[in-house]
């Protein structure tokens, strides 16, 4: 069977099998799978301490370093993590979520984003590669997932789930008052620099997924909407892992037998899905006024 024989039918077991028929599909839904447990864990905590800007940096960040690595014939994947590493420490760096205004703390974020993303642009301009480096990293190219990207994947899904739960408990205690928490002698500055750092492994994976434009949409919006519906940590997290793996198997599955491209399947579900959270939302208040 050719992918030009590819077309949906009323046998839902017809079109599965038709679905993980070739092996690019295979890698490519063990990869979104694997980003989008993480980006649901990861993302609850960056949208519960604000820091949805930090990982949209981090993103631009993984774009320079993408194309970086790409002059010396590298794999982009390993480009974005080295990039997303250096780029989380800066931000640690350089904000203070205790000491510093949120104003403070944009600045130093947008001032590390500007200079990669100049960077990325010098990258781009010296690659003999220009089209295909950049679509794929703008954009995403879960769909060209090699063998060797799904191992790295692998990885850096348990190391990122593992470092997370180990601090789970002090994080979110962090993330809701770090003033507090920073009184009751939790090291504070030590998780905003780990927090970064498994934030940068996160981003650099989605990425491949959807692209340094539409980062927000794997990221951000299935946290955002599960903090929309319940208070309770561990359901908003449990929802927004279960919103960001139900938004790119649909995604990817739509994409297989359609002309659309991934990441707008994926990121328009996301916002199709938030907008209607927020009218139910809308619609509650006004019926209790």
């Amino acid at each position: 069977m050719s992918t030009d024989d590819v077309h949906l039918s009323w046998n839902v077991i017809f079109d599965i099998q038709q679905l993980f028929a070739y092996h690019f599909m295979q890698n490519a839904f063990s990869a979104g799978m694997l980003v989008a447990l993480m980006a649901g864990v990861v993302g609850y905590f960056m949208v519960l301490r604000g820091q949805s800007f930090a990982g949209h940096t981090m993103s631009s960040v993984g774009f320079a370093g993408a194309t970086g690595v790409s002059l010396l014939g590298w794999s982009p994947i390993f480009g974005l993590l080295l990039s997303c590493t250096v780029a989380a420490i800066g931000i640690g760096f350089l904000s203070d979520r205790r000491h510093q205004t949120a104003m403070g703390n944009g600045v130093a974020v947008g001032t590390i984003q500007t200079f990669f993303l100049g960077l990325g642009i010098l990258f781009i301009q010296l690659s003999h590669s220009y089209t295909e480096n950049i679509y794929a990293v703008l954009f995403g190219s879960v769909l060209g997932i090699s063998d060797r990207d799904v191992e790295l994947t692998i990885v850096t899904t348990v190391v990122t789930l593992a470092g997370v739960i180990a601090i789970a408990r002090p994080l979110l205690f962090t993330s809701i008052d770090p003033d507090v928490a920073d009184a009751r002698g939790v090291p504070v500055r030590l998780l905003d620099y780990v927090f970064s750092i498994l934030l940068g492994f996160t981003v650099a994976q989605s990425v491949q997924v959807v692209g340094v434009l539409l980062i927000f949409g794997l990221l951000v919006t299935p946290a955002a909407i599960a903090v929309q519906i319940t208070a309770s940590p561990y359901l908003a997290i449990g929802i927004s892992i279960l919103l960001a793996l139900l938004f790119t198997c649909i995604g990817l599955s739509v994409a297989y037998f359609t002309p659309c491209p991934v990441g707008f399947l994926i990121t328009g579900l996301a916002f199709g899905t938030y907008i209607l959270v927020r009218l139910f939302k809308f619609g509650q208040i006004q019926l209790l006024k």
